[in-house]
């Protein structure tokens, strides 16, 4: 019996390997075969296009891009030049309470499937246009590979990858109606692209303003949130003092700041005054949650835009700044926020600023139901697109009203 075997296993090693040489040439021939779809397939007459014509992506089907833009991988393909761009960094680790925000592109995105921007579809009667009306050209640019493991190492790919698409040159517009929004203010007097940010948790705005102060010098900050994220930086090593609490003083203490910037909406805990007192040394406002209920979404629009002025402007919102009645899904949940409809009319009357960039943090969806932080995350980031895009506030909508039934 033993001999049997041992006659029997050259046999078997010998059929294993012509297996895998077989698999191996079928796998070549799989991936040689390409098809010439010019005159031997007539794709007009074939079942599916003559009956349905274009293989069109339904809002719950097709590759993950935001709202169905194009996608590139920007950082290694540099074929498609855009005038805005999104971009994903899925960074989560110097949370302090709840991680997850590395999912946050992810999660954005899936929530913008039904949107369908990329195809056309994204006028609003809130705006009175679509974002695709002002001729500049969208890019969705996928993500960067972030290191899950060394902060110092992701900080610092996320300020390369940022400054590499800033310094791409910018399309130009895909119609006459395409305006130039920053020569006038960058320092080398050219044309940049805009980055739309998809976090990631707060931290990742140090190596944006980073690449930034590159090309604008220092901008000035409007940061929706629940939470100051000035406080100054603590821990026995200079990593652990960058914190999604601490970047703004980091980046003040680094000169990236102007003395002009702004919070909306903050109501976290605080050790006491000190606190507020420290955030005005770092060069902000307050203006704190309750304030829409004493002085109205009108009179909060009117400060921010008087602290800004005709400086370049980054803006930062923290989805923690909406209620988590209706965005849960974020690592420090506050309760008594704005509504997401509150934080939408306040971006409208932001329009015409001279936005440099923006981004949308600390969505987590492992905390969320049904997707609806998701789903405001990137309803809101359609709100970004057109804040950016036109001169200044829409008008109110119309409809059986006029100008004497305003408030």
């Amino acid at each position: 019996m033993l001999q049997i075997w041992v006659n029997l296993i050259p046999l078997c090693v010998s059929g294993i390997a012509w297996a895998h040489d077989a698999g191996l040439q079928q796998n070549t021939l799989q991936f040689d075969l390409t098809f010439d779809t010019d005159p031997q397939i007539g794709l007009s007459e074939e079942p599916w296009t003559s009956k349905y014509g274009a293989q069109n992506d339904l809002g719950y089907s097709g590759p993950l891009s935001f709202s169905h833009f194009n996608y590139k991988k920007c950082l290694e393909d540099a074929s498609v030049p855009f005038d805005i761009g999104i971009i994903g960094f899925p960074f989560d680790t110097t949370t302090s309470f709840r991680p997850g925000a590395r999912f946050g592109p992810y999660a954005i995105r899936s929530g913008s499937r039904r949107q369908s921007l990329g195809a056309g579809r994204g006028y609003t009667l809130a705006w009175g246009s679509s974002p695709s009306d002002y001729g500049s050209s969208l890019l969705d640019c996928g993500d960067v590979p972030i290191s899950a493991y060394d902060n110092a190492k992701a900080i610092d790919q996320m300020e390369a990858a940022y400054s590499t698409l800033l310094s791409r040159p910018v399309f130009g517009g895909t119609s006459e109606v395409y305006k130039e929004k920053t020569r006038a203010f960058s320092l080398d007097g050219k044309e940049h692209p805009r980055i739309v940010t998809l976090g990631g948790d707060h931290t990742i705005v140090l190596p944006i303003l980073r690449a930034l102060h590159k090309v604008y010098g220092p901008v000035s900050v409007i940061h929706f949130d629940a939470h100051l994220d000035t406080w100054p930086p603590k821990g026995t090593t200079v990593q652990e003092g960058i914190t999604h609490g601490s970047f703004f003083a980091v980046a003040a203490e680094e000169g990236l700041l102007t003395n002009t910037s702004i919070h909306a909406g903050i109501r976290c805990k605080m050790f006491g005054m000190e606190d507020i007192e420290h955030d005005d040394t770092v060069g902000f406002q307050v203006i704190s949650t309750e304030d829409i209920d004493d002085y109205g979404i009108k009179k909060v629009i009117e400060k921010i835009r008087q602290r800004i002025g005709d400086k370049p402007v980054y803006l930062s919102l923290d989805i923690d700044v909406v209620d988590p009645g209706q965005a849960p899904a974020t690592g420090t949940p506050e309760v008594g926020g704005w509504t997401t409809r509150e934080v939408k009319r306040i971006l409208r009357g932001l329009s015409g600023l001279n936005f440099v960039g923006v981004d949308i943090v600390e969505v987590a969806p492992a905390y969320d139901n049904a997707d609806i932080t998701g789903i405001a995350a990137a309803d809101i980031v359609h709100d970004f697109l057109s804040m950016m895009l036109v001169d200044g506030p829409p008008q109110p909508h119309v409809g059986p009203f006029s100008k004497t039934d305003l408030l």
